[in-house]
């Protein structure tokens, strides 16, 4: 097993587990919290978000709202990471490869680099900036100050051209290119060859938005998507199962009033309407029998059978 490999099997490992860790509470918190409020310890809070929803019934439409565009903002920024990690190392002359800077050797000038500032050379970048580059040109049209991205030991390297070498007698059909960094006292080592040279960088760059990207690749990126993705699902079925409980709990609330606002519930219950709601969905609340001498309100009721008045009696109310 090679050690990509490896890093990988571990990740998935850790990935499940914390998923399944995260379920696990989110259905723990869902149950706790449905049973607060079968028993009442959350009257005074549906109480109040009742009365606010009679006041404010768009609310729910913001809420939806809000989340629609932070969900588009998130899968937006997530393309854009897929979109940089498909592109890989294949540079093209008119579409530009984006690349995210992983070093600081062209973050700014060295001041024993007299010819950034003789030249007016002001397109340095920094460490986690999204820079664009293309196809490199032809060799004859690489020039002294061109920044170029060249490979060496299986790495990419950015530098700046700072010297030419033609063909002589020790590389009689090649020129030679000496690259530095902007920020680097010396140049680098080694002479670079054309045949290493990969793409050439035309001063386009987006600033800090690499860090974004970078951590979005990383393991630790990959499992906060997931775990994102999961809220995503996870969020309207736990919503709606506190909601649904909310709403039996708001009918025995109503009931054990036997409020003039109760009257006007039970009225737009039969006629089949929906009753104002911040919780983004209508409610519809239907008579319920109850006796007034023994029902309190904070107390767990089971739903009470329906019935015509007359079947009760006088033992209950409509």
């Amino acid at each position: 097993m090679t050690y990509d490999t490896y890093i990988s099997v571990i990740c998935f490992i850790v990935y499940v587990m914390l998923v399944t860790i995260s379920v696990v509470v989110v259905a723990t918190i869902t149950k706790m919290s449905i049973k607060l409020i079968v028993h009442g310890a959350e009257d005074e809070k549906i109480k109040k978000e009742y009365k606010k929803a009679c006041k404010k019934r768009k609310r729910g439409v913001m809420d939806y709202i809000i989340s629609l565009l932070f969900s588009i903002l998130f899968l937006g920024a997530f393309a854009f990471s897929l979109y940089v990690n498909i592109q890989g190392d294949k540079f093209f002359t008119d579409i530009p490869t984006i690349k995210v800077v992983n070093s600081a050797s062209m973050s700014k000038k060295h001041k024993k680099n007299t010819y950034l500032a003789e030249n007016n050379l002001n397109d340095q970048f920094q460490t986690f900036d999204l820079i664009c580059l293309y196809q490199i040109p032809a060799e004859k049209d690489l020039h002294l100050y061109d920044i170029v991205l060249y490979e060496v030991e299986d790495t990419l390297i950015i530098h700046r051209i700072v010297g030419i070498e033609e063909p002589n007698q020790s590389h009689p059909d090649e020129r030679y290119f000496l690259l530095q960094g902007d920020a680097v006292e010396r140049a680098d080592r080694f002479p670079v060859k054309y045949s290493q040279m990969k793409a050439i960088y035309r001063g386009e760059r987006i600033p800090y938005v690499g860090s974004f990207v970078a951590f979005l690749q990383s393991p630790a990126g990959w499992l906060c998507i997931i775990l994102i993705i999961v809220a995503i699902i996870a969020s309207p079925i736990v919503e709606k199962k506190i909601e649904k409980e909310k709403r039996k709990r708001l009918a025995i609330i109503l009931a054990a009033k036997g409020s003039r606002e109760t009257k006007s519930v039970f009225a737009a219950a039969s006629e089949s309407q929906a009753l104002p709601s911040q919780w983004g969905a209508p409610v519809f609340i239907y008579p319920v029998y109850y006796d007034p001498n023994s029902l309190k309100v904070g107390q767990a009721v089971p739903p009470a059978t329906l019935a015509t008045s007359k079947e009760k009696g006088k033992g209950g109310k409509q």
